[in-house]
């Protein structure tokens, strides 16, 4: 039986808690197996206090002590952990928080905090993925009290936010300035990329699974070229009449793309590049925009998976043959033979 710890919760607020337990929660439910795993919770409060639920309820979380970190290591070394899953969507929960395990020598799931890094800092992801060989729009990043030389139609969007929070379309030059500005609230530097012609969007998934790097179905979106021309943060996260967070997307605003669709080998190859081009590991999440000619353009990557049901890599897995449960078995035998590899 293996001891896996699933690390949730955020030092940062309680929206990325309710992100966290909105994903983590329902992974525990969909790959319990108590004769594979015994599983621990630990969730980080804003703050930076920890605690180690039963469950990931408010109730159980209330009623969990809230300790310091230094007893928080202390826990996880007396649980005998052998394998972390991270199920943090906050900058320090991508970064920091993984580091701490590679410092305490816990293999986990998934992509280390310098590719997490890289794929949270929109510009830079882009560089790279632009120098393997993957079409990027052209693009500037712009700070406070600078301007652009890129001609609307543009996208405006901070450079390190996610969920296309700050993001807005800029159709004629006067509407930089608001545009501009909007994006700054959530960092110094904003991203203008030249707004591709609406054909299509999609998400691309990449796992590696059975030895290899396999492209999942696409998952596509909605979209109207006149009406809902660019995904903005109301098209992915909303708070139901009870205030509890849930995930917009997952209605008849998107869908998975017959495989045999024409578009799929050209995304799967250029998510492949992007894949290995920033030095992911396990899994990565990529978003193109199509454009009418039928070419893809990298958006943006994206380098979770929380093996819930709902999210996107379990989803494409599902529709690609491979069960959430097979996917969250083979990445954690992965990683705990990462770790065992490590220690030889």
């Amino acid at each position: 039986m293996t001891r896996v710890l699933h690390l949730a919760g955020s030092p940062v607020d309680e929206f990325f808690c309710d992100l966290s337990r909105l994903y983590a929660a329902d992974c525990l439910e969909a790959v319990a197996d108590p004769e594979r795993y015994e599983f621990s919770i630990a969730y980080v409060t804003p703050g930076g206090g920890w605690r180690f639920p039963a469950a990931l309820d408010p109730g159980s979380i209330a009623a969990a002590p809230e300790i310091g970190p230094d007893e928080a290591v202390r826990t996880v070394r007396r649980l005998g952990i052998e394998v972390m899953v991270p199920q943090m969507f906050c900058r320090p929960g991508m970064t920091h928080y993984r580091a701490l395990f590679d410092l305490l020598g816990v293999p986990y799931v998934g992509n280390p905090p310098d590719v997490m890094a890289l794929g949270a800092d929109k510009a830079r992801a882009r560089a790279v993925v632009a120098a393997g060989g993957v079409a990027v729009p052209r693009g500037e990043v712009v700070r406070p009290g600078a301007t652009t030389t890129i001609a609307p139609p543009a996208v405006v969007k901070p450079v390190d936010t996610d969920n296309s929070v700050g993001v807005t379309l800029v159709r004629e030059t006067g509407g930089y300035e608001v545009a501009l500005k909007d994006a700054h609230l959530y960092g110094d530097r904003a991203l203008v990329e030249e707004f591709v012609p609406l054909g299509r969007e999609v998400r691309c998934g990449v796992v590696e699974h059975d030895g290899r790097l396999v492209g999942l179905p696409l998952e596509e979106y909605r979209m109207d070229a006149a009406g809902k021309p660019v995904r903005l943060a109301d098209d992915k996260l909303a708070r139901d009449a009870a205030g509890d967070l849930h995930l917009v997307a997952k209605d008849a605003r998107s869908w998975i793309v017959d495989p045999a669709d024409p578009v799929t080998g050209p995304v799967h190859a250029a998510a492949l590049a992007a894949f290995e081009a920033m030095g992911c590991r396990d899994y990565g999440l990529f978003d193109f925009r199509i454009d009418p000619d039928g070419r893809p353009w990298f958006l943006e990557a994206g380098l979770y998976c929380s093996f819930a049901r709902t999210s996107v890599v379990a989803t494409m897995s599902a529709a690609a043959g491979i069960p959430v449960t097979d996917l969250f078995g083979a990445m954690v035998s992965r990683a705990v033979e990462r770790g065992r590899a490590r220690s030889r």
